[in-house]
């Protein structure tokens, strides 16, 4: 047995995320990602900066060792104001710094003499001759177990003197150059610190950014939705019965589109809502008329004891009883004519030619009965009744032939279309009168024709007896019986069909045929459909 949710299932389902989710979902990882790769620039351009502020801090003393470097006029080599470049060195932030000043005699594998500091910094990496001597070099090692930053810079030094003793060395040699080496040595400490403050700094700021940006959209979502949540709340507050439109002031103009749709829906609903209730109210009163009628020739018959003036009241009831019959069926037909549904089938390809002439013969007895003359004009030309209906029961050999006029409609509801406009007009065609029923087509479309030589109908007056229980108000429509929902019917179903249903004066056709009348005596109601073009 099948069960429909109830409301505690409907809220067990997952929600779906709103709006602000949405926006905080969609902005929120682009902004993280944003300030995340700028903050990976901005370290490591900052790191590059802070290493080349060090580099450069740390050259200072290694390029004035080099300048220091000179030959006394002994030969001796040795580091002139070494103690002021070592001062100098030492008011730097670092707490752990070396000097190193070492010399090699040019083209000999002799070891190095240590002219100034520790002799053991790590020597520089190897370099192309061409590039080792007179450019300076920066480079990371480990020193006593601590990370150090070492600049080095390589130079010779020349003496034209001839003899040349080492500083320190106690000899002479021959050689007329030296190859010095000069390295400055701090640990890394420093400069590792100002990185990383800096960095925390950065983070810092990306931080208070990203909080900002998140409350600025939570806000700015807020404020936005601020008119939605009124609407929201002014629907849930709303009675069922309360069919006034939204009122659309203060809303964005994003939203204007959504109001004015549901605005148009409520004005369809409230119009839907009138005519049904409009319906209601003109068939209860088109009802109650026979059916109070009938109670009253009921009556009258129970009372009467002559049985010839009983059957006479019993005819009446039963003349009443075809009206309010044929009352009922407008009402289900118009009803149906008026729902949107396919209950009535597909729509196909059907003949109008063939409906319209099987309406003629459902109504020729009829017409014949108030002695009518119910003419038919085919819309192959001027064809003998007996063979028009032809191309709906096929050839000589049994095959069915093309359409006609092929149209694309259900055929029940243009046949229902056809009997209304032919019943009408024989209803309001005097005894004597003449009705012609023509087909016809034009370029685009498939034409139905109810040419009468009633009293027609005014100019002002044919487009609202299309609605329904509205009759004409001339003296011979109001001797006639009706409900006024035939044309009403007939149309409902055209436009169902994509076709509509256009009302003139008899005679106001060009090249029509139809009954002889001056123009404005009698009524030309004209079925128009789109036409089917066969290849």
């Amino acid at each position: 047995m099948s069960m429909s949710p109830t409301r505690a299932d409907k809220n067990t389902e997952p929600r779906r995320f709103g709006i602000r989710a949405r926006l905080l979902a969609l902005l929120l990882p682009g902004i993280v990602a944003l300030l995340a790769l700028d903050s990976w620039n901005d370290y490591h351009a900052l790191s590059e900066t802070v290493a080349n502020a060090y580099d450069q801090s740390l050259l200072e003393p290694v390029k004035a060792l080099g300048n220091s470097i000179v030959v006394r006029p002994d030969g001796k080599v040795q580091v002139h104001e070494a103690f002021s470049v070592e001062a100098m060195f030492a008011a730097t932030s670092a707490r752990y710094k070396h000097l190193h000043v070492g010399i090699t005699p040019v083209g000999t594998d002799g070891p190095e003499t240590t002219l100034m500091g520790v002799p053991d910094l790590p020597p520089p990496p190897v370099a192309p001759p061409e590039q080792s001597v007179g450019k300076p070099v920066f480079y990371d090692a480990w020193y006593q177990g601590r990370p150090v930053r070492i600049a080095a810079l390589r130079q010779t030094v020349y003496d034209t003197r001839g003899t040349h003793d080492i500083q320190g060395a106690g000899d002479s040699s021959s050689n007329a150059a030296w190859q010095v080496l000069i390295q400055a040595a701090e640990s890394t400490g420093p400069r590792a610190r100002a990185v990383n403050e800096s960095l925390q700094q950065e983070l810092w700021r990306d931080t208070r950014m990203l909080v900002v940006v998140t409350l600025l959209i939570w806000m700015g979502v807020a404020w936005t939705m601020r008119p939605l949540e009124r609407l929201r709340a002014s629907l849930r507050e709303r009675q069922p019965d309360d069919l006034q439109p939204l009122d659309p002031t203060g809303m964005p103009q994003e939203v204007m589109p959504l109001v004015d749709a549901v605005n148009h829906h409520i004005e369809s609903h409230r119009t839907m809502v009138a005519e049904h209730s409009q319906f209601l109210a003109d068939a209860s009163h088109q009802l109650r008329t026979p059916l109070a009628i009938l109670s009253i020739q009921a009556g009258y018959a129970v009372r009467e004891t002559d049985p010839e003036r009983m059957r006479e009241s019993l005819r009446a009831i039963v003349t009443q009883l075809a009206r309010t019959r044929r009352l009922s069926e407008q009402l289900l037909a118009l009803a149906h004519a008026t729902h949107q549904d396919n209950a009535g089938g597909a729509p196909a390809l059907v003949d109008l030619n063939a409906v319209a002439r099987a309406v003629v013969l459902q109504y020729l007895p009829l017409a014949r009965e108030n002695d009518q003359d119910l003419g038919w004009i085919d819309a192959r030309g001027d064809l003998p009744f007996e063979r028009t209906g032809e191309a709906a029961a096929g050839d000589a050999d049994g095959e069915p032939t093309r359409p006609v006029l092929p149209v694309h409609a259900n055929e029940a509801e243009l046949h229902e279309v056809l009997s209304n406009l032919v019943h009408n007009a024989i209803k309001y065609t005097p005894r004597g009168g003449s009705i012609t029923v023509s087909v016809r087509r034009d370029a685009r479309y498939a034409l139905a024709e109810v040419c009468d030589s009633g009293p027609g109908i005014s100019a002002d007056r044919r487009a609202s007896v299309f609605q329904r229980f509205q009759r004409d108000a001339s003296s011979e429509a109001r001797a006639t019986q009706g409900a006024g929902l035939g044309l009403t019917i007939a149309r409902s179903y055209a436009r169902r069909n994509h076709g509509d249903i256009e009302l003139a004066d008899a005679g106001s056709a060009d090249g029509a045929s139809g009954p002889a009348s001056t123009a404005g005596a009698g009524l030309r109601a004209t079925l128009r459909l789109p036409l089917v073009n066969l290849k």
